[in-house]
This record gives C-alpha cells, structure tokens and sequence, in this order.
C-alpha cells in the first residue's frame, strides 16, 4: 500500500462519494474507501475523522467565504445588499463543484442522520453571518433576519443548481431566487392589512 502520495484528499473523497452512491452510505465502510484508492484505514483518518466528514468537511471553507464576504461589503450598505454581495461572492467557490454536489446531495437525502447534519451545518452558518453583520454594526433582529435570509436564499438556489437539467450558474439561480424573495417582501408591504 502507498503510504503517502499527493492528493490523497481528493482521492478519498472522491472515492467515498463513488462508492456511497453506488452502494449506499451505511453500506460503504472506511476499509473499503482507502482500499479502493490503495490507501490505509490510518491513512483515511489522518485525512478525515470519521466517513461522514468526506460529505461536510468544507464547510468551514464555505462558512469562512460567506462571513468574509459580509466583511467586505461597502460600509453603509444595507443588509439586503449585503446578502446579495455575499451570495455573488461565495457562488464561485462552488461553480465547478456541481457534479460533486449533485452526488452528494442524493447521499445525503437518502439518510436521514446526514440529512440532521446537513441542518446543523446550516445553522452553523446563518448563527456566523449573523455574528458578521453584527460586527459590521447591525443591530439584532436585523443581523439575523438577514442571515436567515442569505441561508434561506443560498439552501433553495443551491437546491435548484443542482437539480437534473439545470445549467445556469448559481450566482444566477441565487440573484433569481432574491429577486423572488424580495418580490414577496414588496407583496407584503403593500397587501392590505
């Protein structure tokens, strides 16, 4: 067995999601992953803490794009405008990752523990972009209605980029899906009481 080589990451991971999808999750043991990639069960564990993180292990990459994205909005921008800049900026972090996240996302429907975990790690973001916009001086409960937003609107584009036959990108599914959002918003203020 090859004890180091570069890339074994990628390697791993692509492997685990090949071999979840082929034979179920559950089905799919650590052994089985590093094998398929000459690789050793130690090897797989210096890389990942258990098979579940092969799934979630960037989501502190993700969480980091979005809070740096608040972070650099233009000072005295609104939230609303602040959820659009972090949407356009974090969406070319995962434009070449569609297949992957094609795959991964019926991985993760078809077992209800990673679906948990998937909820988890959503909440984790919207609890650090609402902590950004607080730094940036929005007080409560603007902060986190606006991350609630930005996750809402980032989870239902992500969710229609990766559906069969779609091929526009997700800074445009994300700028429509606001776009909607904002539509309902403006419904609201001008409904009758």
């Amino acid at each position: 067995m090859v004890r180091w080589e570069p890339g074994a990451t990628d390697r791993l991971r692509v492997a685990a999601l090949e071999l979840y999808v082929q034979q179920g999750y559950e089905q799919t043991t650590v052994g089985e992953i590093a094998k398929s990639v000459g690789l050793t069960e130690r090897t797989f564990f210096r890389h990942f803490a258990d098979k579940r993180e092969v799934l979630f292990d960037g989501e502190d990459l993700l969480q980091h794009a979005f809070v740096a994205a608040v972070a650099a909005a233009p000072p005295g921008s609104a939230p609303l405008e602040v959820v659009a800049a972090a949407l356009a900026s974090t969406a070319q972090h995962l434009e070449e990752r569609r297949p992957w996240s094609r795959k991964r996302n019926q991985v993760i429907a078809a077992n209800q523990p990673l679906k948990e975990r998937e909820l988890l790690k959503l909440a984790s973001l919207t609890a650090a972009i609402a902590e950004a916009f607080r730094q940036r001086g929005v007080p409560d409960p603007a902060a986190a209605l606006a991350a609630e937003t930005c996750v809402t609107v980032f989870a239902v584009a992500f969710g229609q980029w990766i559906a069969d036959g779609e091929t526009r990108s997700l800074a445009t599914v994300e700028r429509d899906i606001l776009a909607e959002f904002k539509q309902l918003m403006t419904a609201l203020e001008t409904a009758e009481p």
